[in-house]
């Protein structure tokens, strides 16, 4: 009874991070280029009562043999990149990537980041950057006296100027894809960083060697399904009901045995 008291935790504290795992897919439901957290439980380990192939006490051989589990543990907790839905936005620096790749941007510490939130800005120089200021890698820059911005799916961006009879080509957008996109480091901010595990960025034009196209006006939404999220946030909370039933039945057993004495 004493085991399964400590069985029955690992449940409950699984089933809570279980929770924690949804709650945060959940908040993060409109945030653009989000991708969904799922988390990944195994066995713990077993306790053998008697081994597999051991004899009997007529010397046949045991053809099952007694195993007792001792709970659960956390296995991972993986992201699930997954393309999200697309929103029309019509702000043409509003940039999504439909299929494989990454955004590159230039973090303060001088390393790249990779996004798939295409929201970009403008700064005070022209250049592209994200929400927080991190300059777009490779760098581009508008124009002030640019009249239009025209971004193709080839990532080829074009601005038409004043006087100008064809638009001229300003940059080329890059897209970088990795051999394990669940090994890269989630690090907020829309952002992940690179891992031994995600291993080194292939770097090229979108639409060449199986990268994705880059549409402009849209933006890539959360990949995030509340009717699924909501579906696994009600069989946590039952699992974690019934481990903790289990943790109350436990203890009413050990307290009719303690009372045996009486």
């Amino acid at each position: 009874m004493i085991r399964s008291l400590y069985t029955a935790a690992t449940g409950m504290n699984a089933q809570d991070l279980n929770v924690s795992v949804i709650s945060n897919n959940l908040a993060n439901v409109n945030t653009s280029g989000f991708k969904r957290s799922r988390p990944e439980f195994q066995d713990l380990l077993y306790q053998n009562l008697k081994l597999v192939g051991t004899l009997s006490p007529n010397g046949q051989q045991v053809p099952t043999g007694s195993q007792l589990g001792l709970g659960v543990k956390t296995a991972s907790i993986q992201k699930i990149f997954i393309q999200g839905d697309f929103s029309q936005t019509q702000n043409p620096l509003d940039i999504a990537i439909q299929g494989k790749g990454f955004f590159q941007v230039s973090q303060p510490d001088g390393t790249i980041g990779y996004t798939r939130s295409g929201s970009f800005k403008l700064d005070n120089t022209g250049q592209l950057v994200t929400a927080d200021g991190l300059a777009m890698e490779p760098s581009i820059t508008i124009p002030a006296d640019a009249l239009d911005i025209s971004i193709d799916a080839q990532g080829s961006v074009a601005v038409t100027q004043p006087g100008a009879t064809a638009p001229t080509t300003v940059g080329t957008i890059q897209l970088a894809t990795f051999q394990n996109e669940a090994g890269l480091q989630a690090q907020g901010f829309n952002l992940f960083t690179q891992t031994d595990a995600s291993g080194t960025p292939t770097i090229g034009n979108p639409q060449s060697d199986n990268r994705g196209a880059t549409q402009q006006g849209f933006i890539e939404l959360s990949n995030v399904s509340v009717v699924e999220e909501l579906v696994n946030l009600i069989s946590a909370q039952r699992a974690y009901e019934v481990n903790s039933r289990t943790v109350q039945t436990a203890d009413e057993m050990l307290q009719i045995a303690n009372n045996m004495k009486r």
